[in-house]
């Protein structure tokens, strides 16, 4: 499948002390979901706020929406207005500010903050309730999750093309994750001409599953797989298998953990047929499984080398 891209990234190279992020190429396909998916440290949250604005100083380019560039983003209104982003910051939204504060300064800040919308995403949200809307409480009293949920409704209140997000479902609960999910989802399907995306990084894999179309894997600062998940899910076979045929499958096998039964793991498919003499299960792989495998295959962590 091939998508026109909403953000594309060339050469993009940007240097730490213990650290280097680089990207030859990515295309985030317009009107999909992509997730960003790798390790504490992979250089998820770098390459969106770089996306974002945030991070500015760094090598390559970056396009938005087809034919705008950075310098754009900082100068032609279009962009900003645009795209919606959410981090990881405690301080998104300064701590004594209240609720009411929130809602004015994004009105000043945004020409297409939408005040009705936001005071109804945070009624829906439980943030505030029809009785007590709680317009004087601070931030700084907010929960964790809640401060996610803030974030959330000023993005999903302004008429935007692009929501970028920083791990949204990581201070969430399992019934608001399917939330988030399903308000993605609605995002996504509100306009007739498909032009909005969405780009977030996660660690939730499973919990994101279902409103993950395009997936990018990042491990040690780079790109080591992206695709997508339809397209992933044939690329690969999930196998498991018995333990006498472990020495032979780990050299057919893209990557294995064992135990004392048996071993499973990801095996590229133009590859199955050379496991045809053993004994083995194969199936479809999840996402979870599928970003694992390939994490595992890349990983510096000791216990996977």
């Amino acid at each position: 499948m091939k998508a026109e891209a909403v953000i594309s990234c060339k050469n993009i190279s940007k240097k730490y002390r213990h650290f280097e992020l680089n990207i030859d190429s990515i295309d985030f396909p317009k009107g999909f979901a992509t997730a960003l998916i790798g390790e504490n440290g992979a250089g998820k949250t770098t390459l969106l706020e770089m996306i974002a604005g945030i991070k500015q100083v760094h090598k390559g380019e970056i396009t938005y929406f087809g034919n705008y560039t950075e310098k754009d983003r900082e100068n032609d209104p279009y962009v900003k207005e645009h795209i919606g982003y959410t981090g990881t910051d405690k301080h998104y939204f300064l701590p004594h500010w209240t609720l009411k504060q929130t809602k004015e300064i994004q009105s000043v800040l945004f020409d297409n903050f939408d005040g009705e919308k936001y005071d109804q995403i945070l009624e829906d949200l439980a943030v505030t309730s029809s009785s007590r809307s709680g317009k004087d409480k601070k931030v700084s009293s907010l929960s964790d999750g809640n401060r996610i949920k803030l974030m959330l409704a000023g993005v999903l209140a302004r008429d935007t093309k692009l929501l970028l997000m920083d791990e949204p479902a990581s201070p969430l609960d399992p019934l608001m994750r399917e939330r988030l999910c399903s308000m993605l989802r609605e995002y996504l399907a509100s306009s007739e001409d498909n032009d909005r995306s969405v780009i977030f990084s996660t660690h939730n894999i499973s919990d994101m599953e279902n409103v993950t179309d395009y997936a990018i894997i990042i491990e040690n600062g780079t790109v080591v797989e992206q695709g997508f998940v339809e397209d992933l899910k044939e690329k690969y076979v999930f196998v498991r298998g018995e333990k006498k045929d472990e020495e032979a499958a780990k050299h057919i096998l893209y990557d294995m953990t064992s135990n004392t039964y048996g071993y499973e793991g990801l095996c590229l498919s133009e590859n199955i047929d050379k496991l045809a003499r053993m004994d083995v299960e194969t199936s479809i792989p999840t996402l979870s499984q599928l970003a694992v495998g390939i994490m595992r295959a890349y990983t510096k962590l000791k216990s996977y080398r």
